[in-house]
């Protein structure tokens, strides 16, 4: 058991902007528990890592969207570490029309989008709350203030993971936990990611912002008690804009732009 030290959960944390907390927790000398999946490099990210920052990173390699290995991987993290920090970054999106999506790929955005953040942070909560503080980072995005064609699921998933959260946070404000949602707009994960976004034209890439860019304004601002966190001017302006804008407006404005994806795939 390792009780005496203080933990922070990242799943999805072995590429993109999981492999970005990683680091940048690291950075602030944070020990941290690295979830991904089987094959990863995530092991070789953790012995990397606590070669060179004076950090204890430990290693969990299972399927996030099978239940059982979930409840049985956390229940084990909770039961051998003390964990005051989670972040729920796992997640998949994807372009497609409803009509093509098969319901394999609608099922696995939910898993991961929806159940797999539910049930982490409520698997976790125990170990969170005997800490007099403790902090949830939950990764929504800049989707998630509008219904956006050939992408649905997607967009629901997050406006789920944004209404989940800022209850959860009124909820668990008196039992010392903060939480915090995150809403990044177009991430710069790999180069094929930021190559179809540039080829969608500057409304698409307005509001690209680097993986550690977001890790770190999204631990910095939790940890500085934020509930909202919204990286970048322009995806600030955008959170305020579709406040006001008519619904019809706005699915109308971003679908054309999502469409044009589907048109170069």
């Amino acid at each position: 058991m390792h009780k005496e030290k203080k933990y922070t959960v990242i799943t999805g944390a072995s590429s993109g902007l999981g492999k970005a907390f990683v680091l940048a927790c690291a950075q602030r000398g944070h020990n941290v528990i690295m979830i991904a999946l089987p094959g990863s490099p995530a092991q070789a990210i953790a012995d990397d890592i606590m070669a060179i920052y004076p950090v204890d990173v430990q290693v969990y390699l299972f399927d996030l969207t099978d239940e059982t290995a979930l409840k049985n991987q956390v229940q084990d993290i909770a039961a051998n570490y003390a964990v005051d920090f989670l972040i729920n970054n796992v997640g998949i999106g994807g372009t497609a029309s409803f009509v093509s999506s098969s319901l394999e790929a609608i099922d696995k955005i939910l898993l991961l989008n929806v159940r797999c953040t539910t049930l982490m942070t409520k698997l976790l909560l125990p170990s969170l709350t005997v800490n007099s503080k403790s902090y949830i980072i939950n990764i929504a995005s800049i989707a998630a203030f509008t219904p956006i064609a050939y992408k649905t699921v997607y967009p629901a998933s997050k406006a789920f993971i944004a209404s989940f959260s800022l209850g959860l946070q009124y909820e668990l404000a008196e039992l010392g936990v903060q939480v915090s949602v995150v809403y990044p707009g177009p991430i710069m994960t790999n180069s094929d990611t930021s190559g179809r976004l540039i080829k969608q034209g500057l409304k698409a890439t307005l509001g690209l912002k680097s993986t550690d860019y977001i890790a770190n304004m999204a631990i910095n601002k939790t940890l500085a008690g934020k509930s909202i966190i919204v990286p970048g001017r322009f995806n600030r302006f955008n959170y305020y804009l579709t406040r006001f804008l008519p619904t019809k407006t706005k699915i109308g404005l971003i679908s054309k732009t999502v469409k044009k994806e589907i048109q170069q795939l």
